[in-house]
């Protein structure tokens, strides 16, 4: 019995994970949410280009009567452009989201929906971050729509399908599978999901169903040598798109949470330097004015969970406090000094906060020098303030020349670089560096912290320390 149940279940697995019979009682439950879409554009006329024509030349008529049959003298009167994308339906008093792409600069826009029917869409709001678009058209009657899915929930390998209007050719359907998950094109929110479901121009915008007709992806991009589909898409991810959707039609723009803090990644040198024992979080290079430093938040703090949820990078970070409401008071675990500290962090908001950059120039001389951890180092003096436009309140050591052989010049540093820090500690002499160093290795510890500014940003670099 035990047997035949096993086989049962290996059975219906199987079943579960093979390929569908048929995407057609899909495609025909989703169609009526998808949405065909046209836009309109005048571009300003524009003093047209002539040919180079010697005064007297017989050619000189010719040219003139080809060139400008109107008598315009070369003036070409305003004309309007047309583009088309796809987007779909999401609540029957007629919300659609398309990428902003899409509808970007359009004077007019026109949704085609599956019945033939065509209606003006006004522009609810936009955002150029995640390219997504909000729109709205008024229907006598409810519309047909499609709610949003768990992005989170896709595997790789699980089944989708797309539809949109590619090429222009109209209402179109394709299906692959998710090809890859938490993709990153270009902008600091992405979170793509890439699947071989043909996508091609004109699909932007469309919908990438799961297999229960829920919205997990929104059509955006394609990578292709040729302009056409090559198994390479891209849909930005449910998880993203839901949550940017509710604050555009709640305020018709965006407003992210905003910590106030500049963030790296975690080596795993870095980690051993800072006696993490693995190499993850975000490690914080710089707290300026803000939510974070009037929550006590310090420069080489690695900020471990935010919000209750595990950080593993920067980039992670950087989607979670955007996503979290602004004026949200929340919990910050932090790795200082060997243990964790917990901060209670009251969040800003990105689009208005001032980020400010100190400027630096690089120094063109320094007074006495000393060579060591593969870099020629001189302290910071008035002279080398001025010349670097540091401020009076900056203190360390320059870098004044570095070898390019070595480990420092390897990781990234150069001459010019000001090393504030070494091992969390303020450095100001080559003295204090070489305390940090020996307590290093007093400690066991292979490698050594050091926060590092160039052009007034802030960087840390873990630089070996060994005998």
């Amino acid at each position: 019995m035990l047997a035949v149940a096993l086989l049962m279940a290996q059975a219906s697995l199987a079943l579960a994970r093979s390929a569908p019979d048929s995407f057609a009682d899909l495609a025909e439950k989703v169609s009526p949410a998808v949405v065909n879409i046209t836009t309109s554009t005048v571009i300003a006329g524009h003093q047209g280009v002539n040919p180079m024509v010697p005064e007297g030349s017989p050619f000189e008529d010719f040219f003139r009567d080809f060139m400008n049959p109107d008598g315009n003298n070369g003036n070409r009167p305003p004309r309007r452009s047309q583009a088309l994308g796809s987007g779909f339906v999401i609540s029957p008093d007629g919300f659609i989201v398309t990428n902003n792409h899409v509808i970007e600069k359009a004077d007019e826009i026109e949704i085609e929906f599956f019945s033939g029917e065509v209606l003006e869409a006004k522009v609810i709001g936009t955002d150029p971050n995640t390219d997504i678009a909000l729109l709205k058209v008024n229907s006598d009657d409810p519309l047909p729509y499609v709610p949003f899915g768990d992005s989170d929930l896709m595997r790789v390998g699980d089944w989708v399908m797309a539809m949109g209007n590619p090429l222009g050719q109209g209402f179109s359907v394709s299906a692959g599978i998710v090809s890859a998950r938490g993709r990153a094109l270009s902008g600091t929110y992405d979170d793509y999901i890439q699947t071989d479901a043909a996508i091609n121009r004109g699909n932007s915008g469309g919908p990438l169903f799961n297999m229960d007709g829920e919205v997990v992806g929104v059509n955006t991009a394609i990578l292709s040598p040729n302009g056409g589909s090559i198994g390479i898409g891209f849909a930005m991810s449910s998880g993203v798109v839901t949550n940017v959707v509710d604050q555009l039609k709640q305020f018709g723009e965006t407003r992210r949470g905003w910590l106030g803090v500049r963030i790296q990644d975690v080596t795993a040198d870095m980690a051993e330097a800072l006696g993490l024992n693995e190499a993850r979080g975000a490690l914080v290079t710089d707290v300026p004015e803000g939510p974070a430093s009037a929550a006590g938040m310090e420069s080489g703090d690695v900020i471990l969970s935010f919000d209750g949820a595990q950080v593993e990078d920067t980039r992670g970070l950087v989607r979670q406090v955007g996503n979290t409401a602004v004026g949200k008071a929340v919990r910050v675990e932090v790795f200082r000094d060997g243990a964790t500290k917990t901060l209670k962090v009251t969040l800003g908001r990105r689009e208005t906060a001032e980020a400010a950059v100190p400027a630096a120039a690089t120094p063109n001389a320094a007074p006495q020098q000393t060579e060591m951890l593969g870099m020629t180092l001189v302290p910071l003096t008035d002279a080398l303030r001025e010349q670097m436009d540091l401020g009076a309140k900056m203190e360390g050591l320059v870098v004044k020349d570095i070898d390019e052989t070595g480990e420092a010049y390897e990781k990234g540093l150069r001459a010019g670089d000001v090393i504030t820090e070494a091992g969390q500690q303020k450095v100001t002499t080559v003295a204090d560096l070489e305390k940090r160093v020996e307590d290093a290795r007093d400690a066991g510890r292979k490698s050594l912290l050091l926060l590092v500014r160039r052009q007034g940003e802030p960087r840390f670099v873990a630089l070996s320390v060994s005998d």
